[in-house]
């Protein structure tokens, strides 16, 4: 929840021409709501594409005040939309089930939905990283080889987010191949091979590179980093 409405077009045009030359990766923000349509229409033709913070499990218009449509952002120009963000988990009830709804209602809204998944400090230290497991089998629920084609992953070590804790590229690598390795098992090796897995922890300019060498990280889920359009560049523009 950063930036009013001047601020974020003023960061996303400052943006736009230092990274106007990214064509190995896709490029995407995701502001608040409330600046969506005004960046979607002076991003629209770059390589730049909006993403919402969340959405609704509902795609039907109806009474669900304070709830946004997933057909709403596509309707504003978004192309993407988080979905299970470490913070909708931890403040606001996300479940692995409204994770689910909140996909399925995304894909037939026609937007990629990228779908977070991690582990607590408490589960870390436990020995239990791998229960991410669950949220991906209960969050991926019913989802065909089809629809799994048009998702994307980011894991976020929650243990690792604002703890002083920091991941290595090593266990970023560690987690990201267990993902695939679920997905192969859920949705078939195919689906797994072709999936995209981002990491999301404290990703900065300085360890972007060191994480991208990995071969199970196919990018990044940016968060303080891309306040600034000079760092999230660097970023983006790593190779």
């Amino acid at each position: 929840m950063y930036k009013l409405l001047g601020e974020a077009l003023e960061t996303a045009l400052a943006l736009k021409p230092l990274v106007a030359n990214a064509t190995h990766c896709e490029v995407v923000i995701a502001p608040v709501f409330t600046a969506l349509k005004t960046l979607a229409d002076r991003l629209e033709g770059t390589n730049i594409k909006v993403s919402g913070q969340d959405c609704s499990v509902q795609n039907d218009f109806g009474a669900h005040t304070g709830e946004i449509a997933p057909q709403m952002l596509k309707d504003v120009g978004c192309s993407y939309v988080i979905v299970g963000h470490s913070e909708r988990r931890q403040f606001y009830g996300e479940t692995d089930e409204s994770v689910n709804k909140k996909t399925r209602a995304a894909l037939s809204a026609g937007l990629c939905p990228i779908v977070c998944v991690g582990e607590s400090l408490e589960k870390r230290e436990a020995g239990r990283a791998e229960s991410v497991e669950a949220q991906l089998i209960k969050g991926l629920d019913g989802l065909t080889v089809a629809d799994m084609e048009r998702i994307i992953i980011a894991y976020e070590p929650v243990w690792a987010i604002g703890t002083g804790k920091t991941a290595t590229p090593e266990q970023a690598q560690e987690m990201h191949g267990h993902i695939r390795g679920v997905i192969a098992n859920t949705h078939g090796g195919e689906p797994a091979g072709s999936l995209r897995i981002l990491y999301g922890g404290s990703v900065k300019p300085d360890n972007i590179r060191y994480l991208m060498a990995k071969a199970d990280v196919d990018g990044a889920l940016v968060g303080g980093a891309s306040l600034d359009a000079d760092s999230f560049a660097k970023i983006v523009n790593y190779r």
